[in-house]
């Protein structure tokens, strides 16, 4: 692995640990075992360590973002879908403990950032708008877009909520509360379909 992937590497982990804000630069060299100057070589302080782990983040998300809407997916490929969001957005924790802060400091992250979430939130209407024509969900379009809303505020702060806790953030959580989110809007054989999925989600 080349040294500035193992830098972002190194910085990823002391992130997620310790927050962001208790970390410096300093400190990841030290954890590497290599001199503040080999590390300023490569990221020349911290925020642009951070954007670029928000740019891997980006990378690794986007594809997700972008699901064959065409086709006719069977119901649990959609929780693998959410799945897969939770888990990277778990990999990168950290930018969600103290959003507000982090985007407040760093302009181009909250750019990066708000574009995401509009790209997730297209996403979510999309798949639902999906299974309603599907006939498995029952509810309106007002109503499904407030259920948009409800889970990227999940998606968002379900981990650090569960960190405030002193939880360990866990992915099997956040995919049981947005499916519970969701059960409700579903046809009676889809909901309790998906509720059981669910407590199979809560139960690791």
């Amino acid at each position: 692995m080349k040294t500035r992937d193992r830098i972002l590497e190194c910085a990823l982990q002391l992130f997620n640990q310790q927050g962001e804000p208790n970390v410096s630069t300093l400190e990841i060299a030290n954890e590497m075992g290599i001199s503040p100057g080999n590390l300023y070589y490569h990221f020349h302080g911290k925020e642009p360590l951070v954007l670029g782990l928000f740019e891997r983040f980006e990378d690794e998300l986007t594809p997700l973002l972008d699901p064959p809407l065409e086709l006719r997916l069977e119901a649990e490929d959609y929780w693998l879908f959410l799945h897969l969001i939770v888990e990277r957005m778990a990999q990168y924790r950290f930018l969600f403990q103290d959003l507000s802060n982090l985007t407040g400091r760093l302009p181009k992250l909250a750019r990066g950032m708000r574009n995401l979430i509009n790209a997730l939130k297209r996403t979510l209407a999309s798949l639902l708008a999906s299974l309603k024509a599907q006939g498995q969900v029952t509810s309106g379009t007002q109503a499904l877009g407030q259920l948009v809303e409800q889970i990227t505020l999940t998606l968002l702060f379900s981990l650090d909520y569960q960190r405030v806790l002193a939880k360990d953030g866990e992915v099997g959580i956040v995919v049981y509360q947005v499916m519970m989110l969701v059960a409700p809007h579903l046809e009676n054989g889809s909901r309790q379909a998906a509720e059981q999925l669910a407590l199979r989600y809560l139960e690791g």
